[in-house]
């Protein structure tokens, strides 16, 4: 059997590892319950059915953020991006539904294609290519919009890619629901998704075994900005306006929720699925500490919600690399 090479004196984590894997769903098991048993209108429709319009978003960036993750990079840009795409949204909205979908999308794509050039070509890390352009999109949306939100055009249909229901279920999400299913197949069943994956696990291997990293990093980087514009596409149609000061710290939600679903942040392992489990549980705590303050049990203010994301973060991320390092021994 499995564990019969495992002394009794292995370490406590080791004998706990198929528990602490799928830690994550059962944290999002136990919390909906305890959460449905305690607050009156938890399990409401319009409770779920906003939970996950709003949430969508940070879902839609979770996946491309599982692909840049998986290779070994990071994406720091993505929360500029969104809040840039919202505004160039905005800006293409009188011209239509798809105007705006397509300008907020594309703009998003060029970021990304930016990183992924910058990374590949220049040879420069992950981190300072999209630090820079964190830097610059969130200069751009604010150039383009005067520092001001820009309504969209509400004569149109452009509100209702974000307000909107189909099938009783909130576009946003039906729209994450197919990108997902497309990330799946992608990662799953294609070359470049197991190249993704070879990538981040021996990068140097793979390009010894004549795999074009540098096409799979560019790839990986065009999809999350392509994602991360979507999800300010959303943002526009839902909030009625660009907002180009909004999107700060929707990269800390994304790696948090990745890194919670059980993706390495060294790279080679990671499932979209998974993904968003961590995405929807920590979006959950904040769910649930907002019925807490409708109680008036406890008070906790909106800005302490980074706060709890980067502790919650921190503290993954330290048991993630003694899992690497007791699997590695």
């Amino acid at each position: 059997m499995a564990l019969a090479h495992r002394s009794p004196g292995s370490p406590l984590w080791l004998r706990l590892k198929p528990l602490l894997t799928q830690g994550a769903l059962m944290a999002l098991v136990l919390l909906v319950t305890f959460a449905s048993l305690r607050y009156e209108g938890f399990l409401s429709t319009y409770n779920i059915s906003s939970f996950f319009r709003y949430n969508s978003m940070f879902m839609l960036i979770a996946i491309g953020m599982t692909f840049v993750i998986i290779t070994g990079g990071i994406d720091l840009s993505v929360g500029s991006v969104a809040a840039m795409a919202s505004v160039v949204a905005a800006l293409a909205s009188p011209h239509g539904l798809l105007a705006g979908l397509l300008a907020g999308a594309l703009a998003g794509a060029a970021v990304g294609l930016l990183n992924g050039l910058v990374i590949t070509r220049l040879r420069v890390e992950p981190f300072v290519a999209t630090l820079g352009t964190f830097l610059g999109a969130r200069g751009l949306a604010q150039l383009a919009s005067r520092q001001n939100a820009v309504s969209v055009d509400q004569a149109g249909a452009f509100t209702q890619l974000g307000q909107g229901d189909l099938l009783r279920l909130p576009i946003p999400l039906l729209i994450t629901l197919v990108m997902l299913g497309l990330g799946v197949v992608v990662l799953r069943y294609t070359r470049f998704g197991r190249y993704a994956l070879c990538t981040g696990d021996n990068e140097d291997a793979s390009r010894l075994m004549g795999f074009n990293v540098d096409h799979v990093k560019l790839g990986v980087y065009v999809i999350s900005g392509l994602l991360a514009g979507l999800a300010g596409v959303i943002l526009a149609s839902q909030f009625g306006a660009g907002q180009p000061v909004e999107g700060v710290g929707w990269e800390l939600t994304a790696i948090a929720g990745v890194v919670v679903g059980g993706t390495l942040l060294t790279g080679g392992r990671g499932s979209l699925g998974s993904s968003m489990i961590g995405v929807i549980l920590l979006g959950l705590i904040f769910n649930v500490l907002n019925f807490e303050n409708g109680k008036g049990v406890i008070s906790i203010d909106v800005f302490w919600q980074n706060v709890i994301r980067g502790v919650f973060l921190l503290i993954v991320v330290v048991l993630q690399s003694r899992r690497v390092a007791h699997e590695d021994s």
